[in-house]
């Protein structure tokens, strides 16, 4: 259950992007075995877990072209490459502070052909460009991710929603977002596998970062 997972969700994706969907299999294990960014029992369900995963903000926002959009702690590039197959018009910038891991998202990113990705070494707090999004997955507490984030967002608007924070997390997030006014988006609305069950997208506007 591969390629197949994606369009069943996405099924009006380009040739271009069904096989650059397809090429992330085989790019993820060959720099898997190299340098390990995702667990070996996760790899069996790369595409449920990861890159379905990530494209769940895909459900909540569709990014317009022109976006600019900062994934934090991107890890091997989730939700980062994933959306940035899926909108080849806006502008991805993937950050972290691992280099090995910085370097399995360009060679993947050059291994599917995207141009719309720049893949950074380093610290979310000392990158100096604004953004229209934030995207992340449950990369650390929302209330400190939110202190990285100050002087980040561009002031032009020109998507469905105000630009801001789309983050991945699951479980119970009472505790974890008590006093931040957001939305929470279910996963399990929009895909029927059981790991979405818990799992939830939340947007939080830049006027509430």
């Amino acid at each position: 259950m591969s390629l197949e997972l994606i369009l069943k969700y996405f099924p009006n994706i380009t040739e271009t992007q069904k096989k650059q969907f397809a090429k992330l299999e085989d790019l993820y294990n060959e720099w898997n075995e190299k340098i390990n960014v995702i667990s070996r029992k996760d790899m069996e369900s790369l595409y449920e877990k990861h890159i379905l995963h990530s494209l769940g903000i895909a459900k909540v926002m569709d990014f317009a072209p022109d976006t600019k959009v900062l994934d934090i702690g991107t890890g091997g590039g989730f939700p980062g490459i994933p959306l940035a197959i899926l909108f080849p018009e806006s502008q991805f910038t993937l950050i972290d502070s691992i280099g090995k891991k910085i370097t399995v998202v360009q060679a993947v990113a050059e291994g599917v052909g995207l141009t719309n990705v720049t893949a950074i070494h380093g610290r979310a707090e000392k990158v100096k460009d604004k953004f229209h999004f934030v995207v992340s997955r449950a990369v650390t507490q929302m209330p400190v991710f939110l202190r990285w984030l100050h002087g980040k967002f561009e002031k032009e608007q020109f998507n469905a929603k105000h630009n801001g924070i789309l983050y991945l997390k699951g479980g119970d997030l009472g505790e974890e977002l008590a006093g931040i006014k957001c939305e929470l988006f279910q996963l399990k609305n929009f895909f029927e596998e059981d790991f979405f069950e818990t799992k939830k997208v939340v947007y939080i506007s830049k006027g509430n970062v």
